[in-house]
């Protein structure tokens, strides 16, 4: 009997824990991933030749991130590892890739999406002047480049990853002006209850939050974004805000790190036509999973931040879970008792997770708000005012046909990072819900691919 053919999409947490439960069930799946290094993005290596060390790469997290490389580094052998090819479709039992500008269609029985997630954001007139960076590209700059965005940077929106990434900037060298928080401190506090299920990692974050007023750095919470100010010619050259005392305060600053948690990397589910839902507590769309990863779609297996955003330790669960499943689903033997018991840690993941998403919450409100100049879709040029002129003038009342008359989501991004903004944008000039209003569907392919692909050779 043929052994499954197993592809598992990403060689983050999810990705190599996932890989390594293959292996260790005598399989050698293929591992396609788009970066050059294993990690992901939480653990991304740094290239070949740069000495920074495990601690100042990954802090706190230097232990996990050294265990996952050195486990992912144990499987290289045993694996078809597939580093730099773009999986930009899926369909008819197959994953199309492309490496180098070459095309090829790997067959596939099963199915891991270990995805990941990107940054989610929300508009503020004059993001896009240069200098203006999301959280996760300022980090990258840092990890594979060895340098900061910007000689006096403003870290500007909520949640653990502005805390840790204004930390390891700090570490670096940078100058951190300050971070501008919109969030209140009565979130955290009420969420105190969801978030005790991770003691730990509450710790770690209480100890970052910690670190920065220590360092006498900046901090404002409750800010509502006003304006980042600057030219064609030169960038950035400030940030404005307005303050929970209702005062505004204006900064001087080189470079903006720009976030709000993350979104999942749904494009592949949505292409292999899994089921989604609404999650009225961060007002996104889901693909729709058991507890073990399973989508809506026989073969398909989702894992990760590609799914959920549990961090790399909830995703490192999710990955062994998901390659549990395929096994089981292949007839062969999986351990009934770690099944049980990482299903019961995926829980308390869950719990925090919630309590993340409550401490942070997602800032929907300021949609409304935008300035009818203020740019949404900074790959097409398309402004907060144009999308209400879509609905109020053209009947635009759902995130497709908006995108259709607008033009909005059709960038180099594919809607990445407007679309969730842009569905706000739509909802409150519609007074309809997010749930209603829907999402951008996903499209092949799902990053641009260059004019000359070509075919690889059989």
């Amino acid at each position: 009997m043929a052994e499954p053919r197993v592809i598992i999409v990403g060689a983050g947490p999810a990705g190599v824990r996932a890989a390594e439960t293959l292996v260790a069930a005598g399989l050698r799946p293929t591992v396609v991933d788009e970066g050059r290094r294993d990690g992901g993005q939480i653990y991304r290596r740094q290239p070949e030749g740069f000495a920074r060390s495990s601690a100042e790469l990954y802090g706190t997290e230097a232990a996990r991130a050294e265990a996952l490389h050195a486990t992912f580094d144990d499987l290289r052998p045993k694996i078809d590892y597939r580093p730099g090819h773009l999986a930009w479709n899926v369909a008819d039992g197959h994953l199309h890739v492309v490496h180098d500008g070459s095309a090829e269609a790997l067959p596939f029985d099963a199915l891991i999406v270990a995805s990941g997630a990107t940054d989610r954001l929300m508009p503020v007139k004059g993001w896009q002047h240069a200098g203006v960076y999301s959280l996760g590209a300022a980090q990258i700059a840092l990890k594979s480049q060895g340098c900061a965005i910007g000689r006096r940077v403003v870290f500007l929106g909520t949640g653990p990853l502005m805390q840790l990434v204004a930390a390891q900037y700090r570490k670096a060298g940078a100058q951190v002006v300050a971070l501008l928080d919109t969030s209140r401190l009565w979130n955290q506090i009420r969420a105190l209850p969801k978030l005790v299920s991770r003691p730990d990692v509450l710790a770690k974050g209480v100890g970052l939050a910690a670190s920065h007023l220590l360092a006498g750095t900046m901090v404002r919470r409750g800010v509502t974004p006003v304006e980042i100010f600057g030219d064609a010619d030169g960038g950035v050259s400030g940030v404005s805000v307005r303050l929970a005392s209702g005062r505004d305060l204006r900064l001087a600053c080189d470079a903006v790190a720009l976030g709000y948690h993350l979104r999942p990397e749904t494009q592949l589910a949505d292409l292999a036509r899994c089921d989604f839902a609404f999650d009225a507590a961060t007002r996104q769309f889901w693909p729709v999973i058991d507890e073990d990863g399973r989508s809506s779609v026989p073969g398909i297996y989702l894992a990760g931040d590609g799914v959920r955003t549990q961090g790399a330790d909830g995703a490192e669960i999710a990955g062994k879970l998901a390659a549990l499943a395929v096994l089981t689903d292949r007839g062969r033997s999986a351990p009934t008792e770690q099944i049980s018991r990482l299903r019961q840690q995926r829980r308390a993941m869950e719990r925090f997770r919630a309590g993340i998403a409550e401490a942070f919450p997602w800032p929907h409100h300021l949609a409304a708000g935008l300035a009818d100049d203020t740019v949404v879709c900074r790959c097409e040029g398309i402004t907060a005012g144009e999308l209400r002129s879509v609905v109020h003038d053209k009947g635009a009342d759902e995130m497709n046909r908006a995108k259709a008359l607008s033009r909005v989501g059709m960038g180099r991004c594919q809607g990445r990072y407007c679309g969730h903004a842009a569905a706000e944008v739509v909802a409150a000039a519609t007074q309809l819900s997010p749930a209603v209003v829907g999402r951008l569907r996903g499209q092949a392919p799902v990053k641009p691919l260059a004019i000359r692909t070509r075919r690889a050779a059989p």
